[in-house]
Order: C-alpha cells, then sequence, then structure tokens
C-alpha cells in the first residue's frame, strides 16, 4: 500500500509541474492490480 501511496503522490506531483504546459492533462485511474505477501500470504 505504501507503493500505491507513493505513486499517487508522484502522479500529482508531476502533473502539478506540467499544468502550465497542458491544462487538458488528466491522471488516469490508479489501482492495485496484484498483491503479494503480507499477513495472510503464505509468501515470505
Amino acid at each position: 500500500m505504501e507503493a500505491l501511496t507513493a505513486v499517487s503522490a508522484t502522479a500529482v506531483t508531476v502533473y502539478d509541474m506540467c499544468k502550465s504546459v497542458d491544462e487538458g492533462m488528466i491522471i488516469g485511474p490508479i489501482m492495485l492490480i496484484e498483491k503479494t505477501g503480507g499477513v495472510l500470504s503464505n509468501d515470505f
């Protein structure tokens, strides 16, 4: 989940830096595709 937060923050930062060049820019959907590891997983 930390990676998802980092990607979201980075996308907003890039948007903020580029909005003066292209006002029609859109941030696409950010979603989790696959989760491995964690407390309830058998991946160690």
